[in-house]
């Protein structure tokens, strides 16, 4: 799967969604939802997060799930990649993990994914590659845009 193919993709759930708008787990995501994509977060501590309710984990999001963008260190992302599998095999819906910028799977989380014909992109920001596909002004930190 390409980077445009990514993007025709209007469902994501957020892991590691932020409700503090000086992070980056708040501004990106924001930034998808004012472009026009559903985003669903999941953060076990929050209730609702951009006018969205909040998920304790993926498994409990009961809509389709096609994006999973994770913001969470390296070393959750097996556990992260345990749970898209499972949604996957049970409900067939997640095609694309996206590791936001600094943030990498281990090798075997890699081939699992391979094998389950799920994308991964990692180290990557997905605010700043659709800004540069599509030239939308992407957000800071604290700005909520209008």
């Amino acid at each position: 799967m390409d980077l445009l193919e990514v993007f025709k993709l209007r469902t994501i759930a957020v892991v590691g969604a932020s409700r503090d708008p000086s992070k980056w787990a708040h501004v990106v995501p924001l930034y998808l939802k004012k472009a026009g994509y559903r985003v669903i977060p999941v953060n076990p501590s929050a209730g609702e997060i951009w006018g969205e309710k909040a998920f304790r984990s993926l498994l409990e999001i009961p809509d389709e799930v096609e994006v999973v963008q994770v913001f969470r260190p390296s070393e959750e992302v097996p556990k992260i990649v345990n749970e898209v599998i499972k949604r996957k095999r049970e409900r067939g819906d997640v095609k694309v993990v996206w590791l936001q910028l600094g943030i990498r799977a281990p090798e075997e989380s890699k081939q699992r994914l391979k094998e389950e014909g799920i994308a991964l992109f990692e180290d990557m920001c997905m605010m700043e590659t659709h800004s540069r596909l599509f030239g939308l002004k992407p957000l800071a930190p604290g700005e909520s845009s209008s």
